[in-house]
C-alpha cells in the first residue's frame, strides 16, 4: 500500500484544543495506554473532518486499525460536541449583532433503509437540514442540530425555536424566500403570487437590497462546507448533529485566534 504526506489548512491552536480535551478525558477516566498520543488522535480527527479522509486512509497513515481510527474519531467528535453552544447561549452574542442572516443548507447523505424522511424534494437528493445564523459580515455564528432533509427551512427554524428567539431578542434578521410567513423580526423578500399583479418598482428595489445583504450569509454556508466531511456524510444520519456541533466548536477556535 502506498502512502503520501498531506496537510490540513488549520492552525496549531485548533489542533491543541481537541488534544487538550482528549488528554483531560483520558486523565479523568484513568485510561490505559493508547496507540496514539492525544495530539496524534486530535490530528487524526481533524484529517477526517477537514480533509474528509476515510477511515481506511487514516488507518494506513497513522498505522492503526480501521476500527481504532473510527473509535478515535468518534471519541474526539463526542468530546467537542459536548461543549458546543446551544441556541440560548449563542443568543448572548447574536443579540449584540447589528443584524443577523438566517439560512438553511442540505448536507447530503447516503441513501438508507428509512429514506423517505431524508429525501429533499427541493434538492432532489437525500440529506439532513441544518439552519445557520451568520453576522453582518457573513461570519458563521451558530448552526442548528440536523433534521431530516424533508423538513422545510421555515419548519426547521420553528422546531429549533430560532424564530421565537430572534424575535424575543429583537434582532433584525434577513432570510430568503424559504421562510414565508416567518414574521416577528425576520424579514423576507417580496414574493409574487400566481394570478397576482407583478411586483412594483419599489418592491423590486427592496428585494435587490435584501439580496445584497443576504448574499453575505452564503459565506457562512461556504465556510461550514470547507470541512470536507460535510460534502457527503457516509454515516448514520443521527450522527450528523454531533459532527456539525464539533465542527462549529473547531471553527470558533480557528477564527478567534
Amino acid at each position: 500500500m502506498l502512502s503520501y504526506p498531506s496537510t490540513i489548512p488549520l492552525s496549531s491552536r485548533t489542533l491543541n484544543h481537541p488534544a487538550d480535551r482528549i488528554r483531560a478525558h483520558r486523565s479523568q477516566h484513568r485510561s490505559r495506554w493508547r496507540r496514539l498520543a492525544p495530539g496524534r488522535q486530535a490530528l487524526l480527527a481533524l484529517a477526517h473532518l477537514r480533509n474528509g479522509d476515510t477511515y481506511t486512509r487514516l488507518a494506513a497513515g497513522f498505522v492503526v486499525g480501521v476500527a481504532t481510527a473510527w473509535r478515535y474519531v468518534q471519541e474526539a467528535i463526542m468530546l467537542l460536541s459536548a461543549v458546543a453552544e446551544d441556541l440560548a447561549t449563542a443568543m448572548r452574542r447574536i443579540r449584540r449583532l447589528a443584524y443577523a442572516i438566517l439560512d438553511g443548507t442540505l448536507i447530503p447523505i447516503d441513501r438508507i433503509a428509512d429514506q423517505r424522511p431524508y429525501y429533499s424534494g427541493k434538492h432532489k437528493r437525500h440529506g439532513v437540514n441544518v439552519q445557520v445564523i451568520a453576522d453582518a459580515a457573513g461570519r458563521l455564528v451558530w448552526a442548528s442540530p440536523a433534521l431530516p432533509g424533508s423538513a422545510h427551512d421555515l419548519t426547521a427554524a420553528r422546531i429549533h425555536g430560532i424564530i421565537d428567539a430572534l424575535t424575543t431578542a429583537d434582532v433584525m434578521t434577513f432570510a430568503d424566500k424559504g421562510y414565508p410567513g416567518a414574521r416577528g423580526s425576520v424579514r423576507t423578500p417580496f414574493k409574487r403570487r400566481r394570478f397576482q399583479p407583478k411586483l412594483s418598482r419599489r418592491q423590486k428595489a427592496v428585494n435587490q437590497a435584501h439580496a445584497r445583504i443576504r448574499a453575505r450569509g452564503e459565506r457562512d454556508i461556504a465556510t461550514l462546507k470547507t470541512w470536507k466531511i460535510l460534502a457527503k456524510l457516509r454515516c448514520c444520519p443521527r450522527r450528523a448533529t454531533a459532527i456539525v456541533q464539533a465542527i462549529l466548536v473547531l471553527h470558533h477556535v480557528e477564527v478567534e485566534r
